[in-house]
C-alpha cells in the first residue's frame, strides 16, 4: 500500500516492499531462537547448581571443623561462593549441560506428544506415554545425582564426574540409611511448608476480612473481593517457604554425606578420629580415643 506522506510533495510516496525472507538473519532466525532456548536451560541449570554447591560447601565446612565452633570459617558462605567460582565452575556447567539436555529431550517430546493428539491413535499415545514417564523418571535421578555430586565436589574439590561417581557409591553402600532419612526429611519439610502456607492463608482471610479486631486505625477497609489477595498472599508464602526451606533441605542432605564419609574414614582413633559433633556421637553410642592437637582440616 502506497500512501503520501506530505501534502507539499504530491510526488513523495511511501511504499512498503515486505519484510526479506532470504537475508543472514532470516536464514539464521530459527537456529538463533534454539541457542536461546538451549542457553536459557543451561544458565537456569547452572545458576540452580552454583547454589546448592556453595550452600554445600558452607555447610560442610562446618562438619569438618573438628573443635567445634573454634575452627569453623569466619565467612563460610562468602568463601564457598569464592572457591567454587575459582574452582568448581566447569563442574557446575557440565551437570547442568547433562540435565538441559534431558529437559531440552522432554521439550521435544512434549511437543511431539501435542502433534499426535490430532491422530487419536492409542497406542502412538501409550507408547507416547511411556516415554513421558521415563524421561521423567530420568530428569529425576539426574537432579538427585547431580545434588550429591555437587556435596561431593564442595567437600573433596574433585571433578564432576568422580564426585558423581562417589557419591552415588557412598549412598549404596549405606541405602536403607539413604531412603529413610529421604522419606523424614521430606515429611518434615512439607509440614513446615504447610505450617507457613496455611498460617498465612489464615491470618490473610482474617486482615482482609476484617476479623482481627485490630481497632478502626489498623484495620483494612472492607474488600467486595477478598480472595484474590488471599490467593497472593498464600502464593507468595508458597514461593518464600520453598526457598527457605530448601536451604534446610540442602543442609540436610551435606550433613548426611559427610556423616556417611566420616563413618567410612575414621574410627574414633587417635590417628583417625571422628568429625561429627559430640551430639551426634553420644546418639551413635561412639567416642573418640584422644583427640589430637591442632586436627582441624578435613579428611
Amino acid at each position: 500500500m502506497a500512501q503520501p506522506t506530505n501534502s507539499s510533495c504530491p510526488g513523495l510516496m511511501c511504499v512498503f516492499q515486505g519484510y526479506l525472507s532470504t537475508g543472514l538473519v532470516q536464514r539464521s532466525l530459527f537456529n538463533l531462537q534454539i541457542y536461546g532456548v538451549l542457553g536459557l536451560f543451561w544458565t537456569l541449570n547452572w545458576v540452580l547448581a552454583l547454589g546448592q554447591c556453595v550452600l554445600a560447601g558452607a555447610f560442610a565446612s562446618f562438619y569438618w571443623a573438628f573443635h567445634k565452633p573454634r575452627d569453623i570459617p569466619t565467612f563460610p558462605l562468602g568463601a564457598a561462593f569464592l572457591r567454587t567460582l575459582r574452582y568448581h565452575t566447569g563442574s557446575l556447567a557440565f551437570g547442568a549441560l547433562i540435565l538441559m539436555l534431558v529437559q531440552i529431550a522432554r521439550v521435544i517430546l512434549e511437543y511431539i506428544d501435542h502433534k499426535l493428539r490430532v491422530a487419536q491413535n492409542p497406542v502412538a499415545r501409550c507408547i507416547m506415554c511411556c516415554f513421558k514417564c521415563c524421561l521423567w523418571c530420568l530428569e529425576k535421578f539426574i537432579k538427585f545425582l547431580n545434588r550429591n555430586a555437587y556435596i561431593m565436589i564442595a567437600i573433596y574439590g574433585k571433578n564432576f564426574c568422580v564426585s558423581a561417581r562417589d557419591a552415588f557409591m557412598l549412598l549404596m553402600r549405606n541405602v536403607v540409611r539413604v531412603v529413610v532419612l529421604d522419606k523424614v526429611t521430606d515429611l518434615l519439610l512439607l509440614f513446615g511448608k504447610l505450617l507457613v502456607v496455611g498460617g498465612v492463608g489464615v491470618l490473610s482471610f482474617f486482615l482482609f476480612t476484617g476479623r482481627l479486631g485490630l481497632g478502626q486505625d489498623l484495620e483494612s477497609r472492607p474488600l467486595n473481593y477478598y480472595w484474590l489477595p488471599i490467593m497472593i498472599a498464600v502464593l507468595g508464602a508458597h514461593v518464600v517457604a520453598s526457598g527457605f526451606f530448601s536451604v534446610f533441605g540442602m543442609c540436610v542432605d551435606t550433613l548426611f554425606l559427610c556423616f556417611l564419609e566420616d563413618l567410612e574414614r575414621n574410627d574414633g582413633s587417635a590417628a583417625r578420629p571422628y568429625f561429627m559433633s559430640k551430639a551426634l556421637l553420644q546418639i551413635l553410642g561412639k567416642k573418640n580415643a584422644a583427640p589430637p592437637a591442632g586436627k582441624g582440616k578435613k579428611p
